[in-house]
């Protein structure tokens, strides 16, 4: 097994979790980026010189084999990034929203979360000291919601998925204690992605980098927590 740690980055292709890869392994580590589309999954590893897996967050196939390739290669997992997300589109109103739209962005969200998380987990395990990130976002905060968010019309699809995942992120904690692996829920902010049109003011370099701190934590950081860049973040 390698001595370089092992990070997992989901929906990495583009956008933040692209951003994450690269800046894990500006740290040293092997990085290995998982996603669905096979061409910009080859084309983004090629670009940043790392290794790749066919990943399906919402395909427990998908993601059982990346799990064994995994195994098999490295041993061992040292760092997951639970970044894969969908915002589901705009028509998200809770009083005509379609349920079917509220179903597929849960799927990746929450349940694709749980899924890569424990498949994971007997990898995370043989890891001196594991971290678990999973991308949330400040709309998934009931209590402190910004300004802008404030102004966002009301969705019952996506911010939901990501106030579930906060608290998902909480039950995991809990579970884990223990074990050395920390697992955080992290806020990049409204950044400038495919997610939303590139209407952000952040760049996603600039919200990869809250995730990159909480996945390289030290043994005494914290865990079940929700944080961005200035800390710790309402629920």
């Amino acid at each position: 097994m390698t001595e370089q740690k092992i990070a997992l980055v989901t929906g990495a292709n583009k956008g933040i979790g692209y951003e994450i890869a690269a800046q894990l392994k500006a740290l040293g580590m092997t990085v290995i980026i998982g996603a669905r589309d096979e061409q910009r999954r080859a084309e983004a590893a090629k670009a940043l010189g790392v290794e790749s897996v066919a990943l399906d967050v919402t395909d427990a196939g998908t993601v059982e084999k990346a799990a064994a390739w995994i195994d098999e290669r490295f041993g061992r997992l040292d760092v997951l990034v639970n970044n894969a997300g969908i915002v589901g589109g705009r028509a998200q109103a809770p009083t005509t929203v379609d349920l079917a739209l509220v179903r597929d962005v849960f799927e990746t969200n929450f349940f694709g979360v749980i899924r890569v998380t424990n498949a994971m987990l007997p990898l995370l395990k043989r890891s001196a000291g594991a971290r678990i990130v999973n991308m949330s976002s400040g709309v998934g905060s009931i209590g402190g919601a910004t300004a802008i968010y404030g102004e966002l019309p009301p969705g019952a699809a996506y911010p939901p998925s990501k106030t579930a995942l906060n608290s998902l992120t909480v039950q995991y904690a809990k579970d884990l204690r223990g074990t050395g692996i920390l697992i955080n829920a992290a806020d990049p902010g409204h950044c400038a992605t495919d997610l939303n049109n590139n209407t952000g003011f952040r760049t996603a370099a600039q919200g990869a980098a809250i995730a990159v701190k909480l996945a390289t934590l030290d043994d005494d950081g914290p865990t079940g927590g929700f944080f961005n860049d200035d800390g710790p973040l309402p629920w």
